[in-house]
């Protein structure tokens, strides 16, 4: 299982903190100090792990950008939104949705409230990546939480993505949200569980 670089300080600091207290101490307390760095070091390794997977690939296939449980899907007369909530026990990286070029990475600042919470999409500091192609725009939002404090973006404003490439991770607990064209057809609903690369989150009217 691939770590990903986001979390090696993460992981390294709480271990070497753990290993100095065992080998500096020597009372009950040190000891049960250095299991709780180690620990962390460990969930951390959990937290940052970037898992192989086989992505779910079709040019009418709109696929989740990211793991996690479906918070809410709404529309308007422009658009329709997947709103998904992720765990500290999900996978935290995000990929493309479809094969496209990104013509835009923003940068918002704003609040940390908690990424349940129904104004975080709206007030909470986040990264909108949008990628288009011969369809239309989606944008895909990392938004930052309580405990998330930074969106990670790994690309940029002209790069060519294929679907499923990795486009950035956030820093624990948080919320992704996909906005599509209109013209979508939604196969996800309030409550499902999906997976980054491998859940179908809409189709095309042309399929």
């Amino acid at each position: 299982m691939r770590i990903l670089k986001e979390g090696y300080l993460f992981i390294v600091l709480p271990l070497v903190l753990g290993l100095m207290v065992f080998i500096i101490g020597g009372s009950r307390f040190s000891v049960a100090v250095g299991i709780l760095f180690i620990l962390v070091s460990l969930f951390c390794i959990y937290f940052f792990r970037d898992p192989q997977i086989e992505v779910t690939k079709g040019k009418n296939l709109v696929i989740s950008p990211c793991n996690g449980t479906v918070l809410d899907v709404s529309e308007n007369e422009k658009e329709k939104v997947v709103r998904v909530f992720l765990s500290l026990l999900d996978v935290h990286l995000q990929r493309s949705p479809i094969e496209g070029k990104v013509v835009g990475v923003e940068y918002k600042r704003g609040k940390f409230l908690l990424a349940m919470k129904e104004q975080a999409h709206i007030v909470n500091e986040q990264n909108i990546i949008t990628i288009e192609n011969e369809n239309g725009k989606y944008f895909v939002k990392q938004i930052a939480g309580v405990l998330a404090r930074r969106c990670v973006s790994w690309v940029k404003s002209g790069d060519v993505l294929e679907q499923g490439d990795k486009i950035g991770m956030i820093k624990f607990s948080s919320q992704v949200d996909l906005h599509m064209p209109k013209t979508v057809n939604i196969k996800v609903k309030r409550g499902n569980k999906v997976r980054a690369g491998i859940t179908v989150f809409a189709t095309y009217n042309n399929n």
